[in-house]
């Protein structure tokens, strides 16, 4: 049964929440799935229980649990302005830390891979740049990842971005690729938040093949 547990952080013992969700059927690994910008809200748990679907045990922490314990907004202007001031409040390092509690949590029981949107998604990208017990991540629209080209990642990972999105301009995402050129690029034809059911800018065709591109990378990279 899907439900909120609570896990401890590694390196600072800091008590955050995790919604998770069991594997159905056969176990095929487990997967840590990164928030936007807006807290586990009904997407995010729509995601994970997509995954679970998938024979993924998923696993999504509440990241800003540190400024405002169960945070969840709307996806309003509101909402956004309060998710960024959470998410500058928050840095890099505790997320990363976070992730990292997630990913030893599930690693026991096989591989363990990451999936981020927005905000996620640049963690995503960072988290294969710094965790080594994942075995592949997959980055969805992050704005800070054509800044982070300089960091090689310690595991597989794939990036998708949309040409039309408002927020990452497409020439930062060909920057990004020259300077990876060992990290698969996909950009679709939609805007920033396509694979968001609940979004204006969701884009069912671009969300189906990133999503088929995403089990592919997991599936060549140990899933069960």
């Amino acid at each position: 049964m899907a439900a909120f547990i609570t896990l401890k952080s590694k390196i600072d013992d800091f008590a955050f929440q995790a919604w998770h969700e069991p594997a159905q059927g056969h176990r095929r690994g487990g997967v840590i799935v990164l928030q936007e910008i807006f807290g586990i809200d009904a997407y995010v748990k729509a995601d994970c229980a997509r995954w679970a679907r998938a024979g993924f045990e998923a696993l999504a922490p509440s990241l800003f649990d540190r400024q405002e314990p169960g945070f969840c907004a709307a996806h309003t202007p509101e909402g956004i302005q309060e998710g960024f001031r959470y998410a500058q409040a928050n840095g890099l390092d505790n997320p990363i830390h976070d992730i990292e509690t997630c990913a030893d949590r599930l690693k026991a029981q096989g591989p363990v891979f990451v999936v981020g949107y927005c905000y996620g998604g640049s963690l995503a990208y960072l988290a294969a740049c710094k965790i080594g017990a994942l075995s592949a991540a997959s980055s969805y629209y992050g704005s800070l990842v054509p800044q982070h080209g300089g960091s090689q990642p310690l595991v597989p990972v794939i990036c998708h971005f949309g040409r039309q999105d408002g927020f990452i301009p497409l020439e930062a995402v060909e920057a990004f690729e020259r300077a990876r050129p060992d990290v698969p690029v996909y950009v679709y034809e939609a805007g920033h938040g396509f694979n968001n059911e609940g979004g204006p800018a969701y884009d069912a065709a671009a969300a189906h093949l990133a999503r088929e591109r995403t089990l592919e990378l997991f599936r060549a990279n140990g899933a069960l």
